[in-house]
Protein backbone atom coordinates (compact mmCIF):
# COMPACT_ATOMS: atom_id res chain seq x y z
CA UNK A 1 0.00 0.00 0.00
CA UNK A 2 1.20 3.55 -0.37
CA UNK A 3 2.54 5.23 2.89
CA UNK A 4 4.88 7.80 3.42
CA UNK A 5 7.64 4.59 4.41
CA UNK A 6 8.72 3.29 1.19
CA UNK A 7 7.83 4.23 -2.32
CA UNK A 8 4.98 1.85 -3.92
CA UNK A 9 6.85 0.68 -7.47
CA UNK A 10 4.39 -0.45 -10.13
CA UNK A 11 5.03 -1.83 -13.19
CA UNK A 12 2.75 -1.09 -15.87
CA UNK A 13 2.65 -4.71 -18.27
CA UNK A 14 -0.85 -2.76 -19.87
CA UNK A 15 -0.90 -4.04 -23.36
CA UNK A 16 2.53 -5.02 -23.56
CA UNK A 17 2.07 -8.78 -22.87
CA UNK A 18 0.72 -8.66 -26.37
CA UNK A 19 -1.92 -11.15 -25.88
CA UNK A 20 -0.05 -13.58 -24.87
CA UNK A 21 -1.38 -14.95 -21.25
CA UNK A 22 2.35 -16.35 -20.64
CA UNK A 23 3.83 -13.73 -21.55
CA UNK A 24 1.98 -11.75 -19.03
CA UNK A 25 2.60 -14.20 -16.20
CA UNK A 26 6.69 -14.19 -17.15
CA UNK A 27 6.39 -10.36 -16.68
CA UNK A 28 4.63 -10.79 -13.45
CA UNK A 29 7.27 -13.00 -12.18
CA UNK A 30 9.77 -10.76 -13.29
CA UNK A 31 8.65 -7.69 -12.01
CA UNK A 32 8.34 -9.83 -8.92
CA UNK A 33 11.45 -10.82 -9.22
CA UNK A 34 12.85 -6.99 -9.59
CA UNK A 35 11.08 -5.78 -6.39
CA UNK A 36 8.12 -3.84 -7.34
CA UNK A 37 5.48 -3.56 -5.34
CA UNK A 38 2.42 -4.12 -7.86
CA UNK A 39 1.92 -4.74 -11.59
CA UNK A 40 -1.12 -3.30 -13.27
CA UNK A 41 -3.09 -4.06 -16.83
CA UNK A 42 -5.46 -2.09 -19.31
CA UNK A 43 -8.95 -3.20 -19.40
CA UNK A 44 -11.58 -2.25 -22.09
CA UNK A 45 -15.15 -2.80 -23.47
CA UNK A 46 -14.14 -3.00 -26.45
CA UNK A 47 -17.73 -2.34 -28.39
CA UNK A 48 -17.89 0.86 -25.83
CA UNK A 49 -14.23 2.25 -25.94
CA UNK A 50 -13.92 1.90 -29.45
CA UNK A 51 -16.68 2.55 -32.69
CA UNK A 52 -17.65 -0.01 -35.08
CA UNK A 53 -15.72 2.17 -37.98
CA UNK A 54 -12.34 2.56 -35.31
CA UNK A 55 -12.84 -2.07 -35.36
CA UNK A 56 -13.24 -1.66 -38.94
CA UNK A 57 -10.66 0.23 -39.99
CA UNK A 58 -7.82 -1.39 -41.79
CA UNK A 59 -4.81 -2.22 -39.66
CA UNK A 60 -2.67 -5.59 -40.41
CA UNK A 61 -1.18 -6.71 -37.60
CA UNK A 62 -0.67 -10.20 -35.93
CA UNK A 63 -4.37 -11.23 -35.33
CA UNK A 64 -6.06 -10.03 -38.50
CA UNK A 65 -6.16 -6.97 -41.10
CA UNK A 66 -8.69 -4.83 -39.09
CA UNK A 67 -7.95 -2.44 -35.97
CA UNK A 68 -10.65 -4.10 -33.99
CA UNK A 69 -8.63 -7.24 -34.33
CA UNK A 70 -5.79 -5.87 -32.59
CA UNK A 71 -8.14 -4.48 -29.95
CA UNK A 72 -9.61 -7.97 -29.75
CA UNK A 73 -6.40 -9.63 -29.66
CA UNK A 74 -5.13 -7.64 -26.73
CA UNK A 75 -7.77 -7.59 -24.49
CA UNK A 76 -7.85 -10.48 -21.37
CA UNK A 77 -11.02 -11.87 -20.44
CA UNK A 78 -12.27 -13.68 -17.26
CA UNK A 79 -10.02 -16.86 -17.53
CA UNK A 80 -6.77 -14.85 -17.97
CA UNK A 81 -7.57 -12.85 -15.16
CA UNK A 82 -8.11 -15.01 -12.99
CA UNK A 83 -4.64 -16.62 -13.33
CA UNK A 84 -3.06 -13.64 -13.03
CA UNK A 85 -4.78 -13.40 -9.48
CA UNK A 86 -3.67 -16.64 -8.90
CA UNK A 87 -0.26 -15.92 -9.45
CA UNK A 88 0.31 -12.63 -8.18
CA UNK A 89 -1.60 -13.99 -4.59
CA UNK A 90 1.45 -16.68 -5.03
CA UNK A 91 3.73 -14.18 -5.09
CA UNK A 92 2.77 -11.87 -3.04
CA UNK A 93 2.29 -8.75 -5.81
CA UNK A 94 -0.43 -6.97 -5.85
CA UNK A 95 -2.26 -6.20 -9.10
CA UNK A 96 -4.81 -4.04 -10.30
CA UNK A 97 -5.63 -2.04 -13.63
CA UNK A 98 -6.83 0.97 -15.65
CA UNK A 99 -10.81 0.70 -16.72
CA UNK A 100 -11.69 2.11 -19.09
CA UNK A 101 -15.10 2.31 -19.18
CA UNK A 102 -17.67 1.83 -16.79
CA UNK A 103 -18.05 -2.07 -17.53
CA UNK A 104 -14.49 -2.71 -17.07
CA UNK A 105 -14.87 -1.15 -13.62
CA UNK A 106 -17.71 -3.47 -12.45
CA UNK A 107 -15.38 -6.28 -13.71
CA UNK A 108 -12.50 -5.56 -11.88
CA UNK A 109 -14.90 -4.98 -8.75
CA UNK A 110 -14.99 -8.88 -8.76
CA UNK A 111 -11.29 -8.83 -7.79
CA UNK A 112 -10.12 -7.85 -4.16
CA UNK A 113 -7.28 -5.79 -6.28
CA UNK A 114 -6.17 -2.67 -3.39
CA UNK A 115 -6.62 0.11 -5.93
CA UNK A 116 -8.65 0.76 -9.43
CA UNK A 117 -6.83 3.27 -11.52
CA UNK A 118 -7.60 6.16 -13.18
CA UNK A 119 -6.12 7.03 -16.26
CA UNK A 120 -5.15 9.54 -18.15
CA UNK A 121 -7.32 9.46 -20.50
CA UNK A 122 -10.47 9.18 -18.49
CA UNK A 123 -9.71 12.23 -16.90
CA UNK A 124 -12.34 14.51 -18.37
CA UNK A 125 -15.37 11.72 -18.23
CA UNK A 126 -17.60 12.94 -15.07
CA UNK A 127 -19.59 9.97 -15.12
CA UNK A 128 -16.96 7.46 -15.17
CA UNK A 129 -15.44 9.16 -12.53
CA UNK A 130 -18.16 9.35 -10.44
CA UNK A 131 -18.81 4.87 -10.95
CA UNK A 132 -15.02 4.52 -9.94
CA UNK A 133 -15.93 6.64 -7.08
CA UNK A 134 -19.01 4.99 -6.10
CA UNK A 135 -17.17 1.58 -6.04
CA UNK A 136 -15.30 2.24 -2.59
CA UNK A 137 -11.91 1.53 -3.98
CA UNK A 138 -9.51 3.38 -3.38
CA UNK A 139 -8.46 5.30 -6.75
CA UNK A 140 -4.89 6.11 -8.26
CA UNK A 141 -5.38 8.99 -10.98
CA UNK A 142 -3.10 9.83 -13.36
CA UNK A 143 -2.69 13.71 -14.92
CA UNK A 144 -1.19 13.65 -18.41
CA UNK A 145 -2.81 15.68 -20.87
CA UNK A 146 -4.04 18.38 -18.37
CA UNK A 147 -3.43 21.00 -16.81
CA UNK A 148 -3.72 22.40 -13.04
CA UNK A 149 -7.51 23.81 -13.47
CA UNK A 150 -8.48 20.56 -15.05
CA UNK A 151 -6.72 18.74 -12.36
CA UNK A 152 -8.12 20.60 -9.94
CA UNK A 153 -11.63 19.78 -11.57
CA UNK A 154 -11.11 16.47 -11.52
CA UNK A 155 -9.66 16.17 -7.52
CA UNK A 156 -12.78 17.92 -7.34
CA UNK A 157 -15.12 15.53 -8.91
CA UNK A 158 -13.86 12.33 -7.68
CA UNK A 159 -13.68 13.70 -3.56
CA UNK A 160 -17.50 15.25 -4.50
CA UNK A 161 -18.33 11.60 -5.35
CA UNK A 162 -16.68 10.45 -2.25
CA UNK A 163 -13.62 8.44 -3.98
CA UNK A 164 -10.51 8.38 -1.49
CA UNK A 165 -7.52 9.26 -4.07
CA UNK A 166 -4.51 7.17 -3.20
CA UNK A 167 -1.88 8.81 -5.43
CA UNK A 168 -2.34 11.71 -7.43
CA UNK A 169 0.45 10.90 -10.45
CA UNK A 170 2.48 13.61 -11.91
CA UNK A 171 2.56 12.78 -15.83
CA UNK A 172 3.00 13.30 -19.44
CA UNK A 173 1.17 11.73 -21.80
CA UNK A 174 4.04 11.06 -24.58
CA UNK A 175 5.73 7.74 -25.86
CA UNK A 176 8.66 8.48 -25.19
CA UNK A 177 8.44 11.09 -22.92
CA UNK A 178 11.71 13.81 -23.89
CA UNK A 179 13.58 14.91 -20.55
CA UNK A 180 12.38 18.48 -21.59
CA UNK A 181 9.25 17.21 -21.33
CA UNK A 182 8.79 15.69 -18.34
CA UNK A 183 8.75 18.44 -16.22
CA UNK A 184 8.92 16.72 -12.82
CA UNK A 185 8.98 20.03 -10.40
CA UNK A 186 5.38 19.58 -11.29
CA UNK A 187 5.57 16.66 -8.25
CA UNK A 188 6.09 19.80 -5.99
CA UNK A 189 3.77 21.95 -7.60
CA UNK A 190 1.17 19.10 -7.13
CA UNK A 191 2.04 18.71 -3.22
CA UNK A 192 1.49 22.50 -2.53
CA UNK A 193 -1.79 22.04 -4.36
CA UNK A 194 -3.39 19.43 -3.13
CA UNK A 195 -1.14 18.63 0.49
CA UNK A 196 -3.83 16.34 1.70
CA UNK A 197 -2.91 14.01 -1.33
CA UNK A 198 -0.26 11.37 -1.75
CA UNK A 199 2.07 12.35 -4.72
CA UNK A 200 3.91 9.71 -7.31
CA UNK A 201 4.93 9.69 -10.91
CA UNK A 202 3.97 7.90 -13.78
CA UNK A 203 7.02 8.47 -16.49
CA UNK A 204 7.11 7.11 -19.99
CA UNK A 205 10.54 7.89 -21.04
CA UNK A 206 13.34 5.15 -22.13
CA UNK A 207 14.93 5.72 -19.06
CA UNK A 208 14.91 5.55 -14.90
CA UNK A 209 16.73 8.29 -14.09
CA UNK A 210 14.06 10.66 -13.78
CA UNK A 211 11.92 7.84 -11.76
CA UNK A 212 14.94 8.47 -9.25
CA UNK A 213 14.53 12.01 -9.15
CA UNK A 214 10.74 11.83 -8.95
CA UNK A 215 10.82 10.26 -5.44
CA UNK A 216 14.32 12.24 -4.68
CA UNK A 217 11.26 15.46 -5.10
CA UNK A 218 8.89 13.58 -2.89
CA UNK A 219 6.59 11.22 -5.08
CA UNK A 220 5.02 8.24 -3.16
CA UNK A 221 4.65 6.01 -5.53
CA UNK A 222 6.65 5.55 -9.04
CA UNK A 223 4.48 3.81 -12.01
CA UNK A 224 6.78 2.24 -15.37
CA UNK A 225 5.78 1.19 -18.23
CA UNK A 226 7.63 -2.36 -18.08
CA UNK A 227 8.55 -4.82 -21.30
CA UNK A 228 10.52 -7.63 -21.75
CA UNK A 229 12.05 -6.33 -24.49
CA UNK A 230 12.12 -3.16 -26.21
CA UNK A 231 12.34 -4.69 -29.60
CA UNK A 232 8.80 -6.39 -29.20
CA UNK A 233 6.16 -5.02 -31.44
CA UNK A 234 3.55 -2.58 -29.77
CA UNK A 235 2.75 0.76 -29.21
CA UNK A 236 4.04 1.50 -25.56
CA UNK A 237 7.49 -1.01 -25.74
CA UNK A 238 9.75 1.55 -26.85
CA UNK A 239 8.39 3.71 -23.44
CA UNK A 240 8.88 1.01 -21.06
CA UNK A 241 11.88 -0.34 -19.14
CA UNK A 242 13.19 -3.82 -19.73
CA UNK A 243 12.88 -5.98 -16.66
CA UNK A 244 16.70 -5.67 -15.92
CA UNK A 245 16.13 -1.83 -15.82
CA UNK A 246 13.63 -2.21 -13.80
CA UNK A 247 15.60 -4.00 -11.18
CA UNK A 248 18.20 -1.55 -11.42
CA UNK A 249 15.74 1.14 -10.66
CA UNK A 250 14.33 -0.27 -7.77
CA UNK A 251 17.15 -0.64 -6.07
CA UNK A 252 18.35 2.82 -6.59
CA UNK A 253 14.63 3.59 -5.37
CA UNK A 254 15.68 2.07 -1.81
CA UNK A 255 19.03 2.82 -1.72
CA UNK A 256 18.01 7.00 -2.71
CA UNK A 257 15.02 6.53 0.33
CA UNK A 258 17.73 5.55 2.75
CA UNK A 259 19.91 8.17 1.93
CA UNK A 260 17.02 10.49 2.01
CA UNK A 261 16.60 9.57 5.75
CA UNK A 262 13.78 11.48 7.88
CA UNK A 263 15.48 15.15 7.37
CA UNK A 264 16.32 15.30 11.42
CA UNK A 265 19.50 16.53 12.00
CA UNK A 266 21.67 14.36 14.43
CA UNK A 267 25.07 14.02 15.80
CA UNK A 268 25.43 10.30 15.14
CA UNK A 269 27.25 8.32 17.54
CA UNK A 270 29.41 7.09 14.80
CA UNK A 271 30.43 10.84 14.67
CA UNK A 272 31.70 11.08 18.07
CA UNK A 273 35.08 9.52 18.26
CA UNK A 274 36.04 11.85 14.97
CA UNK A 275 35.10 14.45 16.26
CA UNK A 276 37.18 13.51 19.40
CA UNK A 277 40.25 13.90 16.85
CA UNK A 278 39.66 16.74 14.57
CA UNK A 279 37.78 19.45 16.66
CA UNK A 280 40.61 21.65 18.31
CA UNK A 281 38.06 23.30 20.77
CA UNK A 282 34.83 22.86 22.10
CA UNK A 283 33.77 26.47 23.46
CA UNK A 284 29.96 26.54 22.75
Amino acid sequence: MITAGSCYVVAEIGINHNGDLGKALTMIRAAAAAGCDAVKFQKRTLDVVYSAEEMARPRENVFGPTNGDLKRGLEFGAEAYDEIDALCRELEVEWFASPWDEASVDFLMGYDTPYLKVASAMLTDRDFLAHCAATGRPLLVSTGMADMPLIEKAVAALEGAGATIACLYHCTSTYPCRDEDLNLLGITTLKARFPHLPIGYSGHETDYLPSLAAVALGALSVERHVTLSRADWGSDQKASLEMAEVAEMVDGIRRLQTCLGDGVIRFLDEEKPIAEKLRRKVTL
